[in-house]
């Protein structure tokens, strides 16, 4: 049994970046009051490497920034939507025009913080991250993911932004997968949806159910935007594309999508499954599946948008 099934991303992350910076003191982690059982052992065991700024995470990628500039390689951590919409400004001069390269780590992607309200989720973070350039983002699907980003991380020469989920998740992937393709195909299908982050589970949980009712709906995993160009020779095989994502539909996931096969000149229908705007942020609580069912991104909507569409 793979044992990153009972791992959270967060310590799958945090645990390989301890063991990189036993080796590697130009490692350092800014973190904006973040506190975890595998963080509080780098900041034991590595004082000089841990700078706490407190509440304040727009001053943690200003100072992610100046300790890149003395060839540091830095890792500022907080919450998803706190890392990222606080630090816009902080984000776009620092990192997308001074192409000063540190490592954003977001935790409680999507409803991560199901029981905090629409203040801590994050769901617009996927569309105004890669508006900009110089900036890669990681949305991680499970914890073998999470354990391999590190040392991908400390080899990219720009911004990569990782967006870790808060749920213990099933294992996708192997201990020792390459994750430098930027997707993988995790089931083949006469049509593919492509998902990223925890909705991969979601379309992999669909898929299974509708393969019962004789539809071979194949399951990609979108874990790196801006997508592969690669990505194109897999969804030209097929007749349609649907895409799933726990987040806003104008400019995320599906956007990128179609996006890509606009500017290949591919002309395949798209299905865009996700956030719309009509419904806004929700203020319901009862946890992520239930709120999963009032945007109807839950399993049991998913399937049915995809059966009617496949039909």
């Amino acid at each position: 049994m793979n044992n990153m099934n009972s791992t959270t991303q967060r310590d799958a992350f945090w645990d390989t970046l301890y063991e990189m910076a036993h080796e590697d003191k130009s490692i350092v982690v800014v973190t904006a009051d973040m506190g975890a059982p595998a963080l509080d052992k780098f900041r034991k065991d590595y004082p000089s490497q841990f700078v706490n700024v407190g509440i304040a995470e727009q001053n943690g990628i200003l100072v992610a920034a100046g300790l890149a500039l003395t060839g540091k390689k830095v890792f500022a951590y907080a919450i998803a939507p706190f890392i990222t919409l606080r630090c816009l400004e902080q984000i776009r001069v620092n990192d997308a025009i001074m192409k000063i390269p540190i490592n954003i780590v977001g935790v409680g992607a999507g409803f991560g913080y199901q029981d905090s309200g629409p203040t801590h989720h994050i769901i617009e973070d996927i569309a105004v991250i890669r508006s900009m350039p110089n900036v890669q983002i990681q949305s991680v699907s499970d914890s073998v993911m999470a354990a391999a980003m590190p040392k991908l991380c400390c080899q990219l020469s720009t911004t990569r932004y990782i967006r870790l989920d808060r749920l213990i998740l099933p294992a996708l992937y192997d201990e020792g997968a390459d994750f430098s393709n930027g997707f993988a195909v995790l089931k083949e299908g006469s049509v593919y949806v492509v998902a990223t982050g925890s909705m991969v589970h979601v379309a992999l949980e669909v898929s299974g159910r509708l393969e019962k009712e004789n539809f071979r709906l194949g399951v990609i995993d979108a874990y790196q935007i801006p997508l592969s160009l690669n990505l194109t020779d897999i969804l030209k095989t097929t007749k349609r594309v649907i895409t799933l994502e726990e987040h806003f539909l104008p400019g995320g996931l599906g956007s990128a999508v179609c996006e890509l096969l606009q500017d290949q000149e591919v002309n395949i229908p798209v299905k865009r499954i996700g956030i719309t705007h009509q419904k806004q942020y929700c203020y319901d609580y009862g946890g992520r599946d239930a709120i999963r069912k009032y945007y109807d991104i839950d399993p049991d909507s998913v399937f049915l948008k995809i059966k009617e569409y496949l039909a």
